[in-house]
């Protein structure tokens, strides 16, 4: 591991050891009764549900995290596509993408049935559901990168000639690609939450299992609220894993040329 990773995993790992012991320890310390110490448990006791539930934590995990990487995946290509089309076609941006932040303010628990109903049980409509509460960020932070380009070097090009697909290729896609990271990592996240919410609603149909929304609606059922936190726990980790993905990705492109992943 280089000694950029480690500088960048050690300090969010100490502030957790940290966090989870201080949290520990005050929970110890408060006078709760059953009732609240049922409703806050201890650290240690998510921890350890954690540990014992662990083969079926990883494979719900994996049920969800597949859910949310193909609605990522969908949002990725049909988002970065569509914010070029708006770019490209002012009459189309100024028709379309009021009713785009319009989809966007839908809750996507009022969808999520929806979904079932339109698309059957299983996976699809928790993809689905990904798919809707990632497509915004990547559409937005696109078409705001698309059409912030340098206005003196849009003028440079069209100086030596150049045509619009060129100046597409060359000027324009390169100097949004910032933009279109930073949308896909707020996608991510949101990806991760839909497929939660998704999961939900499909899980009550027990898709191969269901994933992590199920165990979560499961554990609030029974009043097994140290289950729901191993379940939000693993749901933040899979969250933070695809950011991971999309981080390596703008590594790997941007590495050569962009301030922000030059080595420090």
């Amino acid at each position: 591991m280089s000694r950029r990773s480690l500088a960048a995993l050690v300090p969010p790992a100490i502030l957790f050891v940290a966090g989870t012991g201080a949290a520990e320890l005050l929970l110890r310390e408060l006078p709760l009764d059953a009732a609240h110490r049922m409703l806050l448990p201890l650290p240690s006791v998510v921890l350890g549900e954690c540990w014992r539930t662990r083969a079926e934590l990883l494979t719900r995990a994996g049920m969800t995290g597949l859910a949310a990487l193909a609605g990522f995946a969908a949002s990725a290509l049909l988002g970065i596509a569509a914010a070029v089309g708006l770019a490209a076609l002012p009459w189309v941006r100024r028709a379309f993408y009021p009713y785009m932040v319009f989809f966007q303010t839908v809750p996507i628990v009022a969808l999520a049935p929806i979904l079932v109903v339109v698309l059957g049980a299983g996976l699809k409509p928790v993809a689905a559901s990904a798919f809707i509460c990632s497509l915004f960020p990547v559409v937005a932070n696109t078409l705001s990168g698309l059409l912030s380009t340098e206005p003196a070097l849009l003028d440079l090009f069209r100086l030596y000639g150049a045509g619009r697909v060129f100046t597409f290729w060359r000027l324009r896609l390169p100097a949004a690609l910032p933009d279109v990271f930073t949308g896909l990592r707020v996608a991510a996240g949101l990806a991760v939450i839909g497929a939660i919410v998704g999961d939900f609603v499909a899980g009550a149909t027990h898709w191969s299992g269901g994933g992590l929304g199920l165990s979560m609606a499961e554990g609030l059922r029974l009043f097994q609220t140290a289950r729901v936190y191993a379940s939000v726990l693993g749901a933040c980790l899979l969250g933070l894993a695809m950011f991971g993905l999309v981080n390596a990705g703008a590594w790997l492109v941007l590495r050569r040329w962009h301030s922000a992943e030059l080595p420090r």
